[in-house]
């Protein structure tokens, strides 16, 4: 379906200038932005997207991952076509990377969404699979409706929107998993098309905006896996969004235009965790692990495991309901509890 899109100006010419994500595109008549699904027809913007699915599923919530969000609840997924970036190592580039009239989709509208949502227990509606914000029109009415409806929302995203996007959308999106890639403004240039900086400030913002915050870092060999640059986007997280924000390492599978490359050796993620943990994050994670101790949550105060993770599946949850370590008391940072029958602490 197309539909005018929002936040744009009309320039000279029959020009329009996109404000949605950031690379502003200005688009002259007949031509889409970067995105290659937002085109301007004779001055007026359209998304070609609207209600257009490429993907819709039920999946728990640490697949997102988000770990410190409705632990153990499931998310009503949703992805739809194109992209603001162009990762060559992008595992869903059948969807981000392909043209419009070349995928299989169909239509669901934000009303059949949150009514799907809800019909199969879903705590969440997430949009992910690709970039939520070229969907924004969608995602804003969807998430719109479903904060009526008494759902969370989240967005799984790159972070390049825009402070006025951001903030059009936040009384209306609770959470914002997003992907810091990696810490140079040339890994974002050749690897993704995009800069760094964009990125960053979306993060802060969504935290100033009262979003829950989770970052992902994908560590890929020889590309953004240097001690030093992680050393550095870690003290720059610190700084900037909090101790408390939970801290996912990554690891990278070979595919799409990378798959030269070696997955991650395990070390190097370990070596990523160690160094996050001595600058003083409280919740770091290593994830595409199965079984790793890094899966679980650990009381950063007196070290007592309080949540143990398998994959996507979530085994054990001893947090209090007053959302306190058992042990020692320290106040765990989780929004919303786990399903009752995880919870098995009580204060």
């Amino acid at each position: 379906m197309i539909k005018e899109a929002m936040l744009y100006d009309k320039l000279e010419g029959n020009k329009v200038h996109c404000n949605v994500c950031g690379h502003r595109c200005i688009i002259s008549n007949g031509k889409r932005g970067f995105c290659r699904v937002r085109e301007n027809k004779n001055g007026i913007l359209y998304t070609l997207i609207y209600n257009t699915v490429s993907s819709e599923a039920v999946d728990p919530i640490e697949k997102k991952p988000l770990f410190h969000f409705y632990p153990g609840t499931l998310a009503y997924s949703l992805g739809t076509i194109g992209c603001n970036f162009r990762c060559k190592h992008c595992q869903n580039w059948t969807i981000s990377q392909i043209e419009l009239d070349k995928a299989y989709t169909v239509e669901i509208t934000p009303e059949e969404a949150v009514q799907r949502a809800l019909a199969v227990g879903a705590k969440t509606i997430a949009w992910t699979y690709n970039e939520p914000t070229i969907w924004y029109e969608y995602t804003y009415d969807c998430a719109k409706i479903a904060k009526e409806a008494g759902l969370a929302t989240a967005y799984i995203t790159n972070g390049y929107i825009t402070p006025e996007a951001l903030k059009n959308i936040s009384p209306y999106l609770d959470a914002f998993r997003v992907d810091i890639k990696a810490f140079t403004d040339d890994f974002y240039k050749e690897i993704a098309s995009a800069k760094l900086w964009p990125v960053l400030e979306s993060a802060k913002h969504a935290r100033e905006l009262g979003m829950h915050v989770e970052v992902v870092n994908l560590v890929i060999p020889t590309h953004n896996d240097s001690l030093e640059e992680i050393r550095n986007m870690v003290k720059w997280i610190h700084e900037n969004l909090g101790s408390d924000t939970p801290l996912h390492f990554t690891r990278f599978q070979p595919q799409y235009k990378m798959s030269e490359l070696i997955p991650t050796p395990v070390r190097k993620l370990e070596e990523a965790h160690k160094i996050a943990k001595d600058e003083g994050m409280r919740f770091v994670y290593i994830g595409n692990v199965p079984g790793h101790d890094y899966e679980n949550t650990y009381c950063p105060k007196c070290g007592t495991l309080l949540i143990r993770r398998n994959a996507f599946s979530l085994f054990e949850y001893n947090i209090t309901p007053k959302g306190l370590c058992p042990k020692c008391r320290e106040t765990i940072p989780i929004v919303g509890a786990a399903h009752d029958e995880l919870t098995v602490k009580s204060d």
